[in-house]
C-alpha cells in the first residue's frame, strides 16, 4: 500500500488505471476511506467505472477512524489541512493537472480545491455534495461530535475531546452557510466546468446543490432524482462519462 508523507501527515492512497488523472473522494464524512467507494453507502464505483479510461487517484481521509492515514488535528485550517494532503498527493504523483469526482463531503473539498488550485482542476463533479441546511446549522458538528471524535480520541490519546470541539466548530461552525468552504461569489466567478448531481437527505440538501448549480457559470446538473429507482444510476454515470470526455482535452 503506497503512503504519501509530509512531516507528521501520513495518507495511504490507491491508484488504478491509466490516462488522464482523475482524483476520486469518497462519501463517509470524516471518515471518508478508499475502502468506501465500493461500499454500500456509495452509489456507485468510480475506480471501476472509470479506471479504463482513467488514471483514478483515491485516498483515505486525514484521520478517518476505518482509514489509514494519520496526521494532526488542525483546529484552526481543518479544511485546509484536508486539501494540503489531497494536493500534496498529486504533488507526489507528479501529477499537475487532474479532474475531481467527490461525493458526499467531497462536495465542500472540491469547492476549496478550486479556490486553492484553479489552474490544476480541468473539471469537476460533486455527487450528493454536503451543504449546510439553515434549519440545521449543527448537524454535522452534533454528529461528528458522537460519531467520529470520541473513537478518533480513543485511538489517538494525543487528540482530546477539547481539541476536536475546537476543530469541528472551526470546520462547521464558524461560517456555517452554503457549501461550507467557499461563499457565493466565489461560485459566481468559478469558470471551471462542474456537473452537480443533488441529493436530498439531511446531510445533502437539494436546494444548496442547486443554488450552487445555478450560480456557477459553467455548471452542469443531472435528472433528480437521480440514485432512485436504481435503474437511473447507470444514466447518470453515462453523464458524468461524458461530461469527463468533454473536458479532459482541456487545452493547457
Amino acid at each position: 500500500m503506497p503512503f504519501y508523507e509530509k512531516g507528521p501527515t501520513r495518507i495511504r492512497y490507491e491508484e488504478a488505471g491509466s490516462g488522464f488523472p482523475l482524483l476520486v473522494i469518497a462519501g463517509g464524512g470524516l471518515n471518508s476511506t478508499i475502502a468506501g467507494l465500493s461500499g454500500p453507502s456509495s452509489p456507485f464505483n468510480p475506480i471501476e467505472e472509470f479506471k479504463t479510461e482513467y488514471r483514478c487517484i483515491a485516498a483515505d481521509l486525514r484521520n478517518a477512524n476505518s482509514g489509514q492515514s494519520s496526521g494532526p488535528l488542525e483546529a484552526d485550517r481543518p479544511w485546509d489541512a484536508y486539501t494540503d494532503d489531497q494536493l500534496g498527493v498529486m504533488d507526489h504523483l507528479g501529477i499537475d493537472r487532474f479532474m475531481v469526482l467527490g461525493f458526499c463531503i467531497g462536495g465542500p473539498f472540491i469547492w476549496n480545491l478550486l479556490k486553492r488550485a484553479p489552474d490544476r482542476i480541468v473539471a469537476a463533479v460533486l455527487a450528493q455534495p454536503s451543504g449546510s441546511r439553515p434549519e440545521m446549522r449543527d448537524l454535522f458538528y452534533d454528529g461528528n461530535m458522537k460519531g467520529w471524535g470520541p473513537e478518533l480520541s480513543k485511538r489517538r490519546p494525543d487528540i482530546t475531546m477539547e481539541t476536536v470541539d475546537r476543530f469541528l466548530t472551526r470546520m462547521y461552525r464558524t461560517n456555517p452557510d452554503f457549501v461550507f468552504t467557499v461563499t457565493r461569489d466565489f461560485v459566481r466567478n468559478c469558470e471551471t466546468p462542474v456537473l452537480i448531481l443533488p441529493d436530498d437527505i439531511p446531510q445533502h440538501p437539494y436546494a444548496v446543490a442547486m443554488e450552487a448549480a445555478m450560480l456557477a457559470p459553467k455548471a452542469e446538473v443531472s435528472m433528480f432524482p437521480w440514485k432512485e429507482p436504481k435503474e437511473r444510476i447507470p444514466l447518470a454515470v453515462r453523464q458524468i462519462r461524458s461530461f469527463l470526455r468533454a473536458h479532459r482535452s482541456a487545452p493547457a
